[in-house]
């Protein structure tokens, strides 16, 4: 199946994921203008009106650069919509995006309502769904999503548990369409390796975190630096949904990372004023790939390196 317009013509298939409060519009701009995917999720943008202000501006430095540069590859902004009865300003920030016509949307938690997906596909831009499990993939292409991100076992954040070679192979059994595959992708190597299982992108995240764009505490920064795979934790403890954590940042808290409790999934809340922000602020979330990453250039001198070893790893298997 060919893949739409908006993620075609990309320098390396990568998307970078929407971070909670890293993602801001010079990590955005920085990804779409190294050919990329872009995206931040909508919930970064506070105060509600400043969504608009920051859609406004970033897609005019991108058209001023595509001016300067007519033969870049620039990639697409995406946005992060929090499907969930937390998320107050859902309708009116999906408004803003479809008012500023933004090519990708990534809905998360639960699948887009159908008036959602309408206002999207009326002008043509696409849904990607976030997905850790084949029954959340099944509902999300009943809904009428265009693709699906498949979060396996090491992504940051909220993450599924599964191996990847068991979460794309079942998921490509029923469907031919975008799969972008999450999960401790830090390297060029890995990029290709999640191809050569069956998806058509790299979903990249913690790598950024520890870039010079990203909108993080220095100490969150160097937290990624240091960090290995054993470093990270994964529990429901701070939103009431599984996902992966920086030991560090819990001790940090006063946390014991070795005995937290379950969370009570009643309590859960993702929406504009709700206890998630509060953890994410102080409860840093990252990868298993934080071990791959020891340095923090600028996403621009990341992607040029993606791309060195995403070519030399095609080299290799001769691909």
């Amino acid at each position: 199946m060919a893949l739409p317009a908006a993620l075609q013509n990309l320098s390396l298939p990568v998307i970078g994921s929407p971070l909670f409060i890293a993602s801001g519009p010079a990590l955005v701009v920085a990804q779409c203008k190294a050919g990329i995917v872009g995206s931040f999720p909508a919930l970064n943008a506070r105060p509600p009106a400043l969504l608009d202000t920051w859609l406004t501006d970033m897609q005019a430095e991108l058209a001023e650069h595509r001016l300067e540069h007519p033969a870049a590859r620039i990639g697409p902004i995406a946005v992060n919509q929090i499907v969930h009865q937390s998320n107050d300003r859902l309708a009116q920030d999906v408004a803003v995006c479809v008012r500023h016509r933004v090519p990708i949307i990534i809905s998360s938690l639960r699948a887009p309502p159908a008036e959602m997906l309408d206002a999207i596909h009326g002008y043509g831009g696409i849904v990607l769904h976030d997905v850790i499990s084949l029954r959340h993939a099944e509902k999300a292409l009943e809904a009428g999503v265009d693709g699906l991100i498949l979060v396996a076992a090491g992504a940051g954040g909220h993450a599924g548990g599964l191996s990847p070679f068991a979460l794309v192979g079942e998921v490509r059994r029923l469907f031919a369409g975008p799969l972008a595959l999450s999960g401790a992708i830090a390297t060029g190597d890995a990029v290709l390796a999640a191809q050569a299982m069956g998806a058509d992108f790299a979903y990249i995240g913690s790598r950024w975190l520890a870039s010079k764009e990203a909108n993080v505490d220095q100490a969150y920064r160097e937290a990624v630096i240091e960090a290995k795979a054993a470093d990270i934790i994964y529990t429901n403890l701070f939103t009431g949904v599984h996902g992966n954590y920086l030991k560090k940042s819990i001790v940090t808290a006063g946390l014991d990372p070795d005995n937290l409790p379950q969370a009570d999934k009643s309590t859960m809340n993702f929406g504009s004023s709700g206890s998630a922000a509060k953890a994410w602020r102080d409860i840093w979330g990252a990868g298993q790939g934080v071990g791959m990453i020891d340095d923090a250039p600028t996403v621009a001198e990341i992607v040029a390196r993606l791309t060195a070893e995403y070519q030399a790893a095609r080299a290799r298997l001769k691909v």
